[in-house]
């Protein structure tokens, strides 16, 4: 009797005990939570206990509710220029090559910015997540001065750096509007989802104000003071609603009616889709070699170049290179024309260079495209491999070495028709305006340069551009399709696969004439 007296009371204590254990469990949990979140957004690291307070129409004071749009505008700031940065990642080698002539100190500043902006935006994405929670649990907000201080720091950082982007680097933006014809379709379809996600914590509160609305209403009495009271609160409520909610709505149908006015270049159909564009080793290959030297040429040669180019600049960041390559990069010097033109003629490669004029008072400054053509005749290089660049003299140029392919720059189609050129060099960015449709239609053949992310790559390729100059030949080289493409065929291929599981799930009684008619589909 005894034992089975121990054994209930054993049992209640420890029935009591897990009781005691959960409820510690559970508060002390909480507490960590909210002392967590407290901490960081306003640094009050009090141990906070748990209320089950109605939630109040406003979650924190008019000078917090002042400053928010302020947070709000730092976030948006912050996300906008990091995104303009990576898809400038086509141009860092540019941002750096202007640091180096200002400072002298060859460096990757381009990747520091990169990394800089994205800890601010993380910064400031990961306060607003914290002001979310701390309202979803009906906490009041207060952001310590230490943020309020750095935000406005941030807003003035952001702001010196749009007005130099837009004062000194106006081109960049074009590479901008040539990312979101690749991108857009895909950010299209984020933001929808975003929008779909946020529409669950925007409807709660709808209906919470709306649950306010009807308790207010249900409070009116004949006392007119506390009629008026209520009235008033109701307003304010349904004015509360309306700005929640419309501009909610408003955002989410622009969303819908934004792939009616979707325009990219590789929204076409699969048997449309041009050859893959050939490239010119800008430098050689200065990721695999030191540029401009022998070694990097014929990297540029080994991996399938179609000509090559030549200029002088620092050297890119190169990839790791084996043993072997180091040896033969310490022993590797600029290279002549010379050589440049000997490996060219060995190996029937296209040579296009840029050709600057010597100082003033060289002796050769009048004279020294003729000397230049003299070493190209003299090489013995056959005349068609050679790509001519320079604009003047052009005269002289036919007459002396008539089969020498004249190249054009920013020529109109007049002008490129009264010099009998066929072949243009351009900036990629021309992309953004017309597509360079007017030279396409004239069969002018088409070189941009200098193209190096695949993303770009891609939208060249969809618009059946004929060649790129470019640094990153080693990557571009094994895509075997562009990237980001969409066709219709896409679409059939996710019916006919719908089809395909259909007809696994039982739904055919005989299976495979159905999974003939699927190929057939597909095909």
């Amino acid at each position: 009797m005894d034992d089975v007296n121990r054994a209930e009371t054993g049992n209640e204590e420890t029935g009591r005990w897990k009781n005691f254990n959960s409820w510690i469990k559970y508060y002390f949990n909480y507490e960590c939570y909210m002392t967590f979140l407290n901490g960081c957004y306003s640094c009050k690291w009090e141990a906070q206990q748990k209320k089950k307070a109605r939630r109040p129409l406003c979650c924190c004071s008019l000078r917090e509710r002042l400053f928010y749009p302020w947070l709000i505008m730092s976030f948006c700031l912050s996300v906008f220029l990091l995104f303009t940065w990576i898809e400038s990642s086509n141009e860092y080698n540019g941002f750096d090559w202007v640091i180096f002539l200002g400072t002298g100190v060859w460096f990757f500043w381009s990747l520091v910015l990169l990394s800089f902006l994205g800890i601010l935006a993380t910064y400031t994405a990961l306060l607003l997540v914290l002001g979310l929670l701390l309202c979803w649990e009906k906490q009041r907000l207060h952001l310590h001065w230490y943020h309020k201080i750095l935000i406005l720091i941030m807003i003035s950082f952001f702001s010196l750096l749009l007005w130099i982007l837009l004062t000194y680097w106006k081109e960049r933006w074009l590479t901008i509007g040539l990312s979101l014809q690749i991108l857009a379709p895909y950010v299209h379809l984020s933001s929808i989802s975003m929008m779909v996600l946020l529409s669950w914590p925007v409807a709660f509160y709808l209906i919470h104000l709306e649950g306010e609305a009807r308790m207010r209403r249900y409070q009116i009495t004949s006392n007119e003071r506390r009629r008026n009271t209520c009235c008033s609160m109701l307003t304010k409520l349904r004015a509360l609603q309306v700005a929640v909610g419309l501009p909610f709505f408003f955002i989410l149908l622009c969303l819908y009616v934004v792939p009616f006015g979707t325009h990219s270049p590789c929204l076409q159909e699969r048997e449309k889709l041009a050859p893959k564009p050939t490239f010119f080793g800008h430098r050689g290959a200065p990721r695999l070699g030191p540029e401009n030297t022998m070694m990097s040429f014929e990297k540029a040669v080994e991996y399938g170049a179609h000509g090559l180019e030549s200029d002088i600049k620092p050297f890119f960041h190169m990839k790791p290179l084996s043993e072997a390559d180091k040896k033969r990069a310490r022993n590797q010097r600029i290279a002549k024309l010379t050589d440049l033109l000997k490996i060219a003629q060995k190996e029937k490669k296209l040579v296009i260079f840029d050709l600057n004029a010597p100082p003033p008072r060289h002796p050769s400054r009048k004279s020294y495209i003729h000397l230049v053509v003299r070493v190209i005749l003299d090489s013995k290089i056959e005349q068609h491999l050679i790509a001519w660049l320079p604009g003047s003299e052009r005269k002289y140029i036919k007459s002396k070495a008539p089969g020498f392919q004249h190249v054009g720059t920013y020529y109109t189609l007049k002008e490129l028709a009264d010099e009998n050129i066929t072949r243009i060099n351009v900036d990629y960015k021309r992309l953004y305006y017309n597509g360079l449709r007017e030279y396409k239609a004239a069969n002018i053949s088409i070189n941009l340069y200098v193209v190096n992310e695949p993303w770009l790559f891609s939208l060249v390729w969809c618009s059946s551009i004929h060649s790129v100059t470019t640094d990153n030949i080693e990557v571009l080289n094994e895509m075997n399709y562009p990237y980001y493409f969409m066709s219709f065929l896409d679409n059939l291929s996710t019916y006919c696969l719908t089809r395909y599981f259909k007809i696994l799930r039982g739904k055919h009684t005989t299976l495979r004439p159905a999974l003939q008619q699927v190929l057939k589909e597909l095909l």
